[in-house]
């Protein structure tokens, strides 16, 4: 676990930057596997046996000695703050977080994860998560973001099936105004066949087969180039188009069209048969075949000058259903593995779109079992997530007196023998902040019979698109991992909105702190830690806190206590999820 030093973080927004990067630590290259194959298999799990003892006994499996391999399970402050961002993308009020280190209840950690799933905050932050994940930040185009963001958060609020959502987004064209929404995976993306391929095999299959565009690629001996067109023929006959008459851009379709490629690398000459063409396949699966029509008869709605054509057989329909077919176990494997990563920090194959033979995965049993459940269990995303968070591979201490004393070229974070240090995403880090300020609760409270989630949203939704602006990464391009930039320090720093957070406020974090009696300097120090990183301070942080206020009174004391509250929200025990 990190400890702040509060002196040098207050004088030195720079520490923050050093301190805030998390450890390099090398992993150790996993023994070969090939390729999962497409057909579904039986699943492994013995009946009756949790998901999450499974995944226990999988992780633990290669070890003799737990306590000389694996760390200890976390804290009840380590796993409450980890769980809250996970589940709900914001840290507990300190409220909550005293009522839960005060609990001895015995399941304690799965009440809470139940109450956690249960909550509105859980819809809107795991859809925000999928967002990410199928839309990359993508500037609007055509659909409206804040629709396709409901449809998103409604979605996971009715705990619809993932294939059902994958199937639906597939399915959509815009046309309809009750899916319009979910035609922004294509729209957004302006229809480019190749660009809609790419993000497809990459999100969707685990393969990122950008170089099989032109050639069988390189360095992956089974990604050929008939995989990515096999993907292409079912969008090549797709076009944008808007309705000039209803002011609406569609997805549209024509009824006649083929792929044709061939490979860069081959020479042709008179006697070559030209370039080649595939029919509509995911992969290895079985090749779509469409039915014919007498010419002149393949449409509902012929093309027309300014006319939106419908044909009788549609290509693009079949998409969503190869795709979330239960033979296509690639579909399975890569939600499964990408569901993983979401919640411990890296997928069991990683990278995520890299799932091939040469880079097999560090727990291939375990990877099976996972796919075999997921889809055996209908692709239910918060039953899944559920049995993750219920682990005690999910639970572990990020560190503890055993992983210190390893150096961190020692440490593999592809075994999860310990818990992965996560930085904050954007929506994580803003929600981080107005809690950790008390400033969340100042509006919950002036909200009184008004309070929900997204009453609550709309009051401090400015805060949250500020924290995406500077540390989502550009449109298309969102950051992967922990990166700083001289304008995330500025604001951080300088930022007049930053600042007001920290400042005394009525039934803010620092005003609280402030109220405290100046001889009680243990319940000082408790009522900072609690309220901002969640747990309780050791005796060193006590003692240097007391030290800090000690002899101050008035403006100099309360611009001690809020220099104290940003310095623990700059710290990097609070940029990370540990």
């Amino acid at each position: 676990m990190f400890r702040t030093n509060m002196r040098v973080c207050v004088l030195l927004l720079v520490i923050f930057l050093l301190n805030a990067l998390p450890p390099k630590i090398a992993s150790a290259a996993p023994p070969q596997l090939s390729e999962a194959p497409l057909v579904a298999k039986k699943p492994k799990a013995a009946p009756g046996k949790s998901l999450h003892k499974i995944i226990d006994e999988q992780i633990q499996s290669e070890y003799k000695d737990l306590t000389k391999s694996v760390s200890t399970i976390s804290s009840d402050g380590e796993f409450l703050r980890r769980v809250y961002l996970d589940l709900t993308g914001r840290t507990p009020s300190i409220t909550k977080t005293r009522e839960f280190l005060n609990d001895s209840r015995s399941d304690k950690r799965a009440i809470l994860v139940d109450q956690l799933l249960a909550s509105p905050e859980y819809a809107r932050y795991t859809s925000q998560q999928l967002d990410v994940i199928l839309m990359r930040r993508l500037s609007k185009k055509y659909i409206n973001v804040s629709t396709w963001e409901e449809y998103l958060r409604k979605s996971v609020a009715e705990n619809k099936p993932l294939d059902q959502i994958v199937r639906e987004i597939f399915a959509a064209d815009g046309s309809n105004k009750e899916t319009q929404a979910a035609a922004r995976f294509y729209l957004a993306r302006a229809g480019d066949v190749n660009e809609l391929t790419r993000d497809i095999g990459k999100i969707f299959l685990g393969a990122d087969l950008t170089c099989a565009q032109c050639h069988d690629h390189p360095d992956v001996n089974e990604w050929k180039q008939d995989h990515y067109y096999g993907i292409s023929a079912f969008l090549i006959r797709s076009f944008v188009f808007t309705d000039k008459k209803k002011k609406q851009t569609v997805f549209a379709e024509k009824a006649e069209g083929e792929v044709k490629f061939e490979s860069v690398f081959e020479v042709r000459d008179k006697t070559s048969k030209g370039a080649e063409t595939t029919l509509p396949v995911v992969f290895n699966g079985p090749k779509i075949s469409e039915p014919a029509f007498k010419k002149g008869e393949e449409y509902q709605v012929k093309p027309a000058k300014d006319v939106r054509p419908i044909p009788k057989y549609s290509r693009r329909a079949q998409l969503g259903v190869s795709i979330t077919s239960p033979q296509n176990r690639r579909f399975a494997r890569t939600m499964a593995n990408r569901l993983w990563a979401m919640m411990l920090g890296r997928g069991i194959v990683h990278p995520l779109d890299a799932d091939h033979s040469d880079n097999p995965p560090s727990h291939p049993q375990l990877l099976e079992i996972l796919t075999d459940q997921m889809i055996s269990h209908q692709f239910d995303l918060k039953w899944y997530l559920r049995e993750i968070v219920l682990s005690e591979t999910y639970q572990r201490s990020s560190a503890n007196d055993l992983f210190n004393k390893k150096s961190a070229e020692k440490l593999d974070d592809s075994r999860f023998t310990h818990a992965i240090m996560k930085p904050l995403t954007p929506e994580q880090f803003s929600w981080a902040v107005l809690q950790a300020t008390g400033y969340a609760d100042i509006h919950r409270k002036s909200l009184k019979k008004k309070l929900t989630e997204e009453s609550l949203r709309k009051k401090l939704l400015g805060y949250e698109k500020r924290f995406v602006t500077l540390f989502g990464g550009l449109p298309g391009k969102p950051v992967e991992g922990f990166e700083t930039t001289a304008d995330q320090i500025l604001y951080l720093s300088n930022d007049g909105g930053i600042q007001g957070l920290v400042m005394p406020s009525s039934g803010n974090t620092a005003d609280r702190v402030l109220k405290v009696p100046v001889d009680q300097p243990d319940k000082i120090a408790e009522e900072l830690y609690l309220s901002v990183l969640n747990r309780h301070p050791d005796q060193t942080e006590t003692e240097e806190v007391t030290k800090l206020l000690q002899g101050k009174a008035g403006v100099e004391r309360s611009q001690m206590v809020s220099d104290l509250v940003w310095a623990l929200v700059m710290s990097s025990e609070f940029r990370f999820n540990h």
